[in-house]
Formats: structure tokens, sequence, C-alpha cells
């Protein structure tokens, strides 16, 4: 299970990257339509962190309760 909640961190690094392309590619031809890029982008930032502590987190106490 610990291999899967890692993967999906990265999913959202892969997201986040696309957004932040269509950003840049877009920014002068749809500007009203790269601002949802923009939000897609930074949920995707906060929740590549948010789910990489909750996993060092579930590691960290799995480990302890092997102790």
């Amino acid at each position: 299970m610990i291999k899967i909640l890692k993967y999906t961190e990265y999913l959202y690094l892969v997201v986040a990257i696309f957004s932040i392309y269509r950003i840049v590619t877009d920014w002068n031809v749809n500007r009203e339509g790269t601002y949802l890029f923009m939000f897609f982008a930074i949920v995707s930032i906060g929740m590549f962190f948010f789910r990489r502590n909750y996993r060092k987190k579930f590691e960290q106490r799995k480990k302890d309760n092997q102790l």
C-alpha cells in the first residue's frame, strides 16, 4: 500500500507540470482559460506536499509499531 501512495504523490506533480505547461503556452491566446490551470497547478503542488507528509507519517507510525 505504501508504494501506491508514493506513486500518487508523483501523479500530482505530473498534473502540476502539465498545468504549468498549459499556462505558459496559452497565456497570450486565452488568458481566462489559464486561470483554471493556475488553480490546478497550485492545488496539485499543495496536494503533492500534503500526500508526501501524510505518507511519511504513516511510514513512521508503522515503523514505531513494529518495535
